[in-house]
């Protein structure tokens, strides 16, 4: 079969032949539909996330939407290295069959639901907790850096929708910015200086702390986020703030200073597979493609043949819009 193939890390996919996928117990043989590349596709590929396996060759790729033998569009992923879903065909298990809603867009929905996902279930598990804890029925402000992406303008609208009643927006890409603008948000555009952008995250947070922060690029920016977080005095805090790691575009490493975690009610933990469950993820799937099929979501895609990879791969850096693979 014909699939985008990576000879070794560091290197461009390209089209070419691949052995067919094998077929084995509890698993399915499907048709490629729309493959998106998201972020963690390249970073798996290049050997650089957690869930690298550095096997090579191998064919990228972490979800799809596919056409089952009974011609049914449905929504798979979690394949065995080293295949992907950047194929004609793919082996899925037959546990991940999750059906498109009628008239779903399959481009919008591969492009839109790993990065939609990445925001949706850390903003509901918040709400709920919010909700159990004290009756609150808002979200209260959200910050989020890196809004710029497509991830995080999906959580620009997902944290509006599940409530929040202010959203801060933080990134660099001005028609971006413009885009999280129209959403609702409030936009900060982050600055090449760390104290320069402590200080504009700092007059826009005010005196309302955020419940919650979604950090998709962390590095620097996490570190000016800290800074501007961080309140003088020993009086209790009365701020509850979730401070929740999802990328690393800035960096990998960002110094907490002690100060903020002595000083503020703030917990830092990180949201990714391996910490979500996927039971979780799974049970979330339906209803968030069905906001994207309905337009409550708004996703741009560009879309591209399956023999033009090379060309698709060097057009996904994680910018606003989502690169999606479709078959030629």
């Amino acid at each position: 079969m014909k699939a985008a193939v990576l000879r070794s890390t560091g290197d461009v996919p390209v089209y070419a032949d691949f052995d067919e996928p094998q077929v084995t117990e509890g698993r399915e043989l499907v048709e490629l539909v729309a493959a998106g590349i998201h972020p963690i596709v390249r970073s798996l590929a290049a050997g650089t996330h957690y869930g690298s396996t550095d096997t090579y060759p191998l064919i990228p790729g972490i979800d799809a939407v596919a056409r089952t033998a009974d011609g049914a569009l449905v929504y798979t992923g979690f394949l065995q290295a080293p295949y992907g879903t950047l194929a004609e065909r793919m082996a899925v298990p037959t546990r991940m069959r999750i059906p498109l809603p009628a008239g779903a867009d399959p481009a919008r929905i591969a492009g839109g639901l790993n990065p939609g996902l990445s925001s949706w279930l850390t903003l509901r598990e918040r709400r709920d907790a919010l909700r159990a804890a004290d009756g609150e029925q808002s979200l209260g402000t959200v910050l989020i850096l890196g809004a710029t992406g497509a991830a995080g303008l999906l959580a620009v609208q997902n944290a509006l929708l599940l409530g929040a009643n202010r959203v801060i927006a933080a990134g660099r890409n001005p028609q971006a910015l413009e885009r999280a603008a129209g959403y609702g948000a409030t936009t900060v555009t982050l600055q090449d200086d760390k104290d320069a952008t402590a200080a504009v995250l700092a007059e826009a947070i005010g005196s309302e702390a955020p419940s919650l922060v979604l950090d998709y690029v962390w590095g620097a920016p996490a570190e000016a986020a800290f800074a501007a977080l961080g309140r003088q005095g020993m009086t209790e805090d009365d701020a509850n703030i979730s401070y929740v790691q999802i990328g690393a575009m800035a960096g990998a490493e960002a110094a907490v200073p002690a100060a903020l975690l002595r000083s503020r009610h703030i917990t830092i933990s990180g949201s990714g597979a391996g910490s979500a469950s996927v039971q979780s993820i799974l049970a979330a799937i339906p209803e968030y493609m069905q906001f994207i099929a309905d337009g409550r979501v708004d996703i741009a895609v560009q879309e591209f043949p399956l023999s033009k990879i090379e060309d698709a791969w060097a057009g996904a850096r994680f910018g606003a819009t989502r690169v999606v693979v479709v078959p030629d």
